[in-house]
């Protein structure tokens, strides 16, 4: 509050119109009264004017978040020996990105990431329909498809794609 009161003032209406109107006006918001707290003071107001004892900067205050981070941790790496244990693996990843999709069926990302396992696992069929359940779910969405697309393009199924792209 600046102290000064005005019994009437002027409000812009249009680029170049000023109209007076006056305080009392029901269209005008009136300021509000400051609030005060069960202690009685304003709660606008600062408790402690005085520097605390111990400065901290911003860089501290950074480093002290960036420290207290959790690191990202990396999925351990699986080292198989023979193909049951590989087709073990396989099947126990496909049920982890399935329950994932169940859990969010609208979450693009999921089906993506469980397309790019099946893709890097050279099963090229099972990618084909991840995107295909995908798109049942979520038809209208582009990146689904250029990453459908895509998909096709890099493993060189052209005329696939282009089927994909026509869609």
């Amino acid at each position: 509050d600046t102290g000064t009161t005005a019994t009437a003032a002027t409000t812009h209406i249009g680029p170049r119109s000023i109209l007076p109107f006056s305080p009392d006006c029901p269209h005008v918001p009136k300021p509000q009264q400051d609030q005060t707290t069960m202690s009685g003071r304003a709660s606008g107001q600062v408790k402690n004017r005085a520097p605390a004892p111990i400065q901290i900067s911003a860089e501290q205050i950074l480093r002290e978040a960036a420290e207290r981070q959790e690191q990202h941790q990396l999925d351990p790496i699986t080292k198989v020996h023979d193909a049951e244990e590989y087709q073990s693996f396989l099947r126990d990843r496909r049920k982890n990105f399935e329950d994932n999709i169940r859990y969010r069926r609208e979450h693009i990302g999921n089906w993506v990431k469980y397309a790019k396992f099946e893709e890097d696992n050279k099963e090229y069929e099972r990618a084909r329909s991840v995107f295909e359940r995908a798109l049942e779910v979520e038809h209208r969405s582009p990146e689904l498809w250029l990453r459908y697309a895509e998909f096709e393009m890099r493993n060189e199924f052209v005329n696939r794609a282009r089927n994909v792209l026509d869609r």
